[in-house]
């Protein structure tokens, strides 16, 4: 799937500009207290750069072209890698690795395991893997659980939205939180 990553950041821009927070993702990334993150699947940078914004040294990698120029545009002074996460080794860990915005949904069917698994192998021990994606059939969460448990990591809580609302079973959307063993 190809994607306009000068557009997709204009939606962001234009909310907000009128007003509707757009850093959902970055305040609860920020509750994990991290001082190093991976952004994968960062699209066009928004959450990586207001995590740069607040301190934290960040990394952002996405396998489309566009969205990495838009996130080079955006953000030059940070580190942006256009690649696939699933076979991804930057050669480091970090504290957390975030997954914002449907990522897992984006990925061709069937490879979803692998991307879990890249993620993981970034992960410090005791570091969180938070991802956020709607619940429309596509993948579930079932399937979710079953690829991290198989990476090797352990569900530590799970929200309905990224401003920490509980899950009611009827959820249209989740926020998971997987840690990888100390």
């Amino acid at each position: 799937m190809a994607w306009d990553g000068d557009r997709y950041q204009q939606r962001f821009d234009t909310l907000a500009a009128s007003g509707v927070g757009v850093h959902g993702e970055a305040d609860f990334v920020m509750g994990l207290h991290p001082a190093t993150v991976l952004d994968a699947g960062c699209g066009p940078g928004r959450v990586a750069v207001e995590l740069a914004r607040r301190g934290i040294d960040v990394v952002g990698v996405d396998l489309d072209p566009s969205m990495i120029a838009t996130a080079r545009r955006v953000g030059p002074e940070l580190t942006w890698v256009e690649a696939d996460v699933s076979g991804l080794d930057l050669g480091r860990q970090f504290d957390v690795v975030v997954m914002a915005g449907n990522v897992v949904l984006f990925t061709p069917p069937d490879t979803q395991a692998a991307l879990v698994a890249g993620c993981a192998r970034h992960l410090r021990p005791g570091g969180a893997l938070v991802a956020g994606f709607q619940l429309d059939g596509r993948y579930s969460l079932e399937d979710y659980d079953r690829h991290v448990l198989d990476a090797g990591l352990e569900l530590v809580e799970r929200w309905a939205t990224w401003d920490r609302q509980p899950c009611s079973g009827s959820d249209n959307y989740a926020v998971s939180v997987h840690r990888s063993p100390r």
